[in-house]
């Protein structure tokens, strides 16, 4: 990262495909969020009629925006449940208490499969409730964690998390790719490269992850030092983006500083 003349910061991108590309190290990452659309199958599996912003919101990290709390809700209303019974907890400064939690659609998709097996609410977040057993089942052999939203994460080589979209059902990437804006963010790099490289699907996670699915090849994106602002310029050198190339930087008042680009 560059400010004036002068280097910033630095951060150091590691990157594996599924067809043997190797950037960096093949570093043991956890997958967090980029989790999500393989978190989703349950429900896919679960209900033949699921509305497309259903499937995208189960596999978002949302910001809490209207339209994003509403396809929630339906995920909510499908499982006969209320917010209260959401165990992803509330986080500062969002709206609409635990259903303004950015893992709320997941959570809300996890109640309705429980519902659909006749499992109970309670503890559906817990590493050994029949829902999260199922899901470890669909990850495979992992170290694991606790995420934010209170879930069992998983920790994987990159090389390993590459794969990992590539298992996504096509209705639950069908959703991604229809409805990328209830994802994440408007600029959200899962978002954007899902808009710039039609039949892709990609999913960031916490800490500087990013999972994609591009043309049959599986990817997975970590940067060192968790920070997100560094995955834009790596896309942009791995799938030829030039409009990723460089993410400009501005003070508060609106003027440039700065950008962040390939060393």
């Amino acid at each position: 990262m560059g400010r004036g003349d002068e280097t910033e910061a630095v951060h150091r991108v590691h990157v594996a495909s599924t067809d043997g590309l190797r950037i960096g190290d093949d570093v043991v990452t956890f997958l967090r969020s980029s989790a999500k659309p393989i978190q989703a199958i349950p429900l896919a599996e679960a209900y033949d009629d699921l509305a497309v912003e259903e499937l995208a919101i189960a596999c978002a990290s949302h910001r809490a925006a209207p339209e994003q709390l509403a396809a929630a809700r339906l995920l909510l209303e499908r499982a006969g449940a209320t917010v209260d019974d959401l165990e992803c907890g509330p986080q500062e400064g969002r709206p609409e208490g635990r259903l303004g939690h950015n893992c709320s659609g997941k959570h809300a998709g996890f109640l309705a499969v429980c519902r659909a097996n006749g499992w109970p609410f309670d503890g559906y977040r817990l590493a050994e409730h029949p829902l999260q057993r199922r899901l470890a089942e669909l990850v495979g052999p992992a170290e694991t964690a606790i995420d934010g939203c209170g879930i069992p994460t998983f920790a994987l080589p990159l090389s390993e998390a590459a794969a990992l979209l590539l298992r996504t059902p096509a209705r639950i990437a069908d959703a991604m790719r229809a409805r990328p804006e209830l994802l994440g963010y408007p600029d959200g790099d899962d978002t954007l490269l899902i808009r710039a490289l039609p039949g892709t699907i990609a999913k960031a996670g916490a800490e500087g992850l990013l999972c994609a699915a591009v043309g049959g090849v599986g990817y997975a994106f970590k940067v060192e030092d968790g920070n997100l602002r560094a995955l834009r310029p790596a896309l942009a050198h791995v799938f030829g983006l030039e409009q990723f190339a460089r993410v400009e930087l501005e003070n508060s008042r609106g003027e440039a500083v700065g950008s962040i680009r390939l060393a």
